[in-house]
């Protein structure tokens, strides 16, 4: 096998996307810091029992496990960023009231998400302690629709749910730890025809209210359909005024409805939320409330965030190559001088090395447009439109 071969689902982050991965990194911590989002770097790796406090299975699968050869203990690589922010916030940091926290960093998975998925996603998020009910939620959403619109997404659209929903029904049912995982995957699959089956011996009002759920995705619409449809329980009727509350004020291009959205149900206890668009597989954009996972370190109180995978929002976003300007090879101060100012400036200046070739578009230069040349005119040095210049030198 060759040397230079590199595992399944890994790859370089080469000049083109690694240029608009960088730019969305800088742009969406600067937008995270205007709404007050303190940055953090959680470690790579630490104890795995750390790491996979209050996450699912799917993140335990997901998560690399090695050996600590200095303790012997078993360490795990990070899956996903939220736990270990979660740990700040509780041991770390360990302040009162609400702490806002973003967070840019690689994680690794075991296994990709979906067959052409990174197994090395570069991981972008915010998240808010200590601030439960629908204002800090729709903080989140509002960050979350801003950074897509920052990616240049044009038409931004929030599938909502809510865990209290089915939750509130399942309280009615009075099942057996068993049955509800069974009934759980025929909610998450909508399966119809065996939830009917599995929902013959529940009472009458618990059964038509997990059918019911099948039909209940689509606009807001959804909303009223449910407080007709679901039992006037306290649990759903506090879930549902949740969301009246969200659409309402979240700033989303649209927003549509899923109240069998099951997505990290043993995770979440509250609102979820995710973005989807037509040119990725998977949503580009999850998040939602999860109030228990400070629980295993000993300091249980509200939580709600989210999380981006950037290399595939990068995917999506606007690309058009940096203007820049192109400089002689040739040693003379005053050159050099302007070079520095002009870079100090903030543009981007490539100088020529001695004998090398300018390259025509197609050839290497694709990385930048350089619409304009330094050209020395009599004893000084300016920078010209490149039409203008002519051949250089």
């Amino acid at each position: 096998m060759p040397r230079w071969l590199l595992p399944e689902n890994i790859s370089d982050v080469l000049p083109r996307e690694a240029r608009r991965v960088e730019y969305l990194r800088r742009a969406l911590l600067d937008l995270y810091r205007s709404y007050g989002y303190e940055q953090v770097i959680p470690p790579l790796i630490e104890h795995a029992e750390s790491l996979l406090t209050g996450t699912g299975s799917d993140v335990d699968l997901r998560t690399f496990k090695l050996t600590d050869q200095s303790s012997g203990r078993l360490l795990g690589v990070r899956a996903d960023t939220t736990p270990q922010v979660a740990r700040i916030d509780a041991h770390i940091l360990n302040r009162h009231g609400v702490v806002r926290l973003c967070y840019a960093v690689s994680v690794l998975h075991a296994r990709p998400v979906h067959p052409l998925a990174t197994r090395e996603p570069f991981q972008v998020g915010a998240e808010l302690y200590g601030a439960g009910g629908v204002a800090a939620d729709v903080e989140l959403l509002e960050l979350a629709v801003a950074s897509l619109h920052l990616a240049g997404l044009k038409e931004v659209r929030v599938d909502l749910g809510h865990t209290g929903v089915v939750r509130g029904i399942l309280e009615l049912a009075h099942l057996p730890a068993v049955l509800v995982d069974e009934l759980l995957g025929s909610l998450n699959a909508k399966d119809v025809p065996s939830l009917r089956q599995q929902s013959v011996a529940l009472p009458s009002d618990a059964r038509a209210a997990l059918l019911a759920l099948a039909r209940l995705n689509d606009g807001n619409e959804v909303l009223a359909a449910a407080r007709r449809e679901l039992p006037s329980v306290p649990r759903i009727t506090a879930a549902l005024d949740d969301l009246d509350a969200i659409v309402a004020q979240c700033g989303a291009d649209a927003v549509s409805i899923d109240l069998l959205d099951l997505h990290g149900y043993r995770y979440h206890t509250g609102v979820t939320f995710a973005v989807h668009t037509a040119d990725a597989p998977n949503a580009v954009l999850r998040g939602g409330r999860y109030d228990d996972i400070g629980k295993a370190f000993g300091r249980a109180r509200p939580a709600v965030g989210f999380s981006i995978y950037l290399r595939e929002l990068a995917d999506l976003a606007e690309d058009s190559p940096p203007h820049a300007i192109r400089a002689p090879a040739d040693d003379d101060l005053q050159l050099r001088a302007l070079i520095s100012k002009l870079r100090a400036g903030g543009e981007i200046v490539v100088q020529r090395l001695p004998g090398e070739k300018i390259k025509t578009r197609g050839q290497g230069d694709d990385d930048f447009v350089f619409d304009r040349v330094i050209t020395r005119r009599g004893d000084e040095w300016s920078v010209v439109a490149a039409h203008k210049a002519g051949r250089e030198h």
